[in-house]
């Protein structure tokens, strides 16, 4: 006797199966949320593009760049993880903001906190290349 399939809620992921579709209510193919990096990445494109928008002619060439953890050398003295870093033109490659997705992700408790920080660091980061204040990259930069 075979035994009829069960239709029920387990563990509370929805109802499963062929009949239901992978993804519930959305469609087969399509993932029903953003995973973390794209999230990130998402966030980090939109300060980036912010950021941008105002020094179009000075920065509008820099590509971002996002890692997961940053490579710390043997003789490491610091006592904070870098959240970002500023890679220089070169030859064959343009210059290149590099931003380390897990630290930042680690310091923001929620998206918007995350939000602040990456407008923070973007900021900061790029400031330094051209050698203005913070505050004159971008009106929404905060110092902590």
């Amino acid at each position: 006797m075979r035994r009829k399939p069960s239709l029920r809620d387990r563990h509370d992921r929805g109802l499963r199966g062929p009949a239901f579709g992978t993804g519930g209510l959305v469609p087969n193919g399509v993932p029903a949320r953003l995973t973390r990096s794209e999230r990130f990445d998402d966030v980090a494109l939109r300060v980036m593009r912010a950021v941008v928008a105002r020094w179009p002619d000075r920065i509008g060439d820099v590509d971002l760049a996002v890692e997961e953890v940053p490579v710390i050398p043997a003789g490491w003295a610091e006592r904070t993880v870098p959240l970002a870093s500023y890679v220089d033109r070169t030859p064959t490659s343009p210059p290149r903001l590099v931003l380390f997705r897990r630290p930042l992700e680690h310091r923001a408790e929620t998206l918007i906190d995350l939000e602040s920080l990456l407008l923070t660091v973007v900021v900061e980061q790029l400031a330094e290349v051209l050698g203005i204040p913070p505050e004159d990259v971008h009106p929404g930069y905060e110092a902590d």
